[in-house]
């Protein structure tokens, strides 16, 4: 799979969903301009010891990320959508996108590709949901529509058995 952060603005969630990003063998790509430098003790606090095994592309816009990749299907997760994120089947290498922090993804990019919009239900009472959060939902639900396929599925525990 896939992530996209359309110029993410809060350097602690690139770092949680980095991490995440590495937990499930996906690819971070980072839509600039970004609110903060990848070297920020923040980022990589949240990032944890993994943020060297992350697999991470950088993109100037999202329109040379279309140049770069002409037949990515991008699924647009937005709190504006009409769709479900459990209504639509994800598929391997398909990308996930969500949209800086303070603002979420431009209009512009979600009415041209009203069917690739999605979104995770709640309470009117909350704008929205932290950015981390809100990758973690979807790209497990997509990842769930794959049976979890490359990721170990057992854990062991460290100092005990299961017998």
């Amino acid at each position: 799979m896939n992530i996209i952060l359309h110029q993410p603005e809060i350097p602690a969630n690139t770092g949680n969903i980095g991490r995440t990003c590495v937990a499930t063998n996906s690819t971070l790509h980072l839509i600039e301009p970004l609110g903060f430098k990848l070297n920020e003790k923040t980022l990589q606090r949240a990032g944890m010891d993994y943020w060297d095994k992350l697999k991470l592309e950088r993109h100037i816009s999202y329109e040379k990320f279309r140049e770069e990749h002409p037949d990515a299907v991008v699924w647009m997760a937005t709190t504006k959508a009409q769709k479900c994120y459990t209504q639509v089947k994800f598929s391997e290498n398909d990308y996930i996108m969500f949209g800086k922090e303070s603002a979420g993804i431009p209009e512009e990019y979600l009415v041209q590709d009203k069917e690739h919009c999605i979104r995770i239900p709640m309470s009117d009472d909350v704008r929205s949901l932290n950015l981390s959060n809100s990758v973690a939902i979807v790209l497990y639900e997509a990842l769930r529509q794959q049976n979890f396929s490359n990721l170990e599925k057992e854990g062991e525990l460290h100092r005990l058995s299961w017998d």
